[in-house]
């Protein structure tokens, strides 16, 4: 969905000095008829009148507070279980309902994890799913190693999962072309805070653990709980967790919204690493070279604060 824009505003204005029905507005703008009908009457001043300012004013309010984080509430809970026992409506539905409506609601991801929760605890909320949490399976090449102790993510707290406590990480590989070469990126949840490796042994998981230690050793305090995939490179996750004093938790497999900020770094670092790069193209100095960028950047939704600062307050002022 395309958000209208100042311009257009002045447009939608001034048509409708002239007399222009909505529907024809609509046309002129090349936007649907519905878009023009909730913008007047979302936007329209307390007298009725339609001002572009205040318009746009309105929608940047909307969206700052639909970026923030929210917390899964009780009343959340109830609504979503009303929804999901007496609708069948799937978590996509609910969230996107509720941002038309302007009700206040956790991310999809969110709503899934919760459903898995109930699941574990004997609940039947993923009966009333179309697809019931089955998910089709893929086929895999080659050899294929079972990791053993796995502790899941239904079973991590909500203080993660609403990110309210500093010193969770989300950790993850991004590979070079045809699968040679690897980096690994480990991020903070809620400083968006990102460290990259080069791994010279590849997706050895052993050698991964070791890295991995050697990395977040020096913030040791800040390190309450890490976040994976299903990679066979995690099979040392105890070896890590014993370490760091840390728990260790893995997402479900082909869930990588469950690890959104990890999904969006690794985004960020292929501005500079493209996708089928040679990773021995970069050495060392230039990877440190990436993350320091990337750290540095102003974020909108840490509200124009840096990884980097957010971060290092934290470690000096232990949040």
């Amino acid at each position: 969905m395309k958000h209208l824009t100042l311009e257009q505003r002045y447009v939608i204005k001034a048509y409708l000095e002239c007399g222009i029905t909505k529907t024809e507005i609509a046309i002129k703008i090349g936007v649907d008829r519905s878009t023009i009908h909730r913008e007047l009457k979302r936007n329209n001043t307390k007298q009725g009148l339609y001002n572009p300012n205040f318009a746009q004013e309105l929608a940047e309010e909307r969206k700052e507070h639909f970026t923030t984080n929210r917390k899964f509430t009780t009343c959340m809970q109830k609504q979503i279980d009303k929804w999901i026992k007496e609708e069948q409506w799937s978590p996509e539905q609910i969230k996107g309902y509720c941002k038309c409506n302007e009700v206040d609601m956790v991310s999809i991801e969110r709503i899934y994890q919760y459903i898995r929760q109930d699941k574990t605890k004997g609940g039947n909320l993923y009966k009333h799913l179309r697809h019931q949490l089955k998910h089709r399976k893929r086929p895999v090449s080659g050899k294929h190693e079972i990791i053993k102790n796995k502790v899941s993510i239904d079973q991590r707290p909500d203080l993660i999962n609403n990110k309210e406590r500093f010193g969770d990480w989300e950790i993850d590989l991004i590979v070079g072309k045809n699968n040679k070469g690897a980096m690994v990126t480990i991020v903070e949840r809620t400083t968006a805070m990102i460290m990259i490796k080069k791994l010279e042994k590849g997706k050895n998981a052993e050698a991964l653990a070791n890295t991995v230690i050697d990395m977040l050793l020096p913030y040791k305090n800040a390190v309450k709980s890490i976040t994976s995939d299903n990679g066979s490179e995690f099979a040392q996750h105890q070896k890590i967790a014993k370490k760091l004093q840390t728990e260790f938790y893995f997402a479900h497999p082909y869930a990588s919204w469950e690890r959104g900020l990890s999904e969006y770094s690794n985004k960020l670092i292929r501005q500079y690493i493209p996708k089928q790069s040679e990773f021995n193209n970069f050495d060392e100095e230039f990877i440190k070279q990436v993350q320091h960028k990337i750290n540095r950047r102003p974020r909108k939704n840490l509200k124009f604060k840096s990884p980097k600062e957010l971060f290092f307050n934290c470690v000096v002022f232990d949040c």
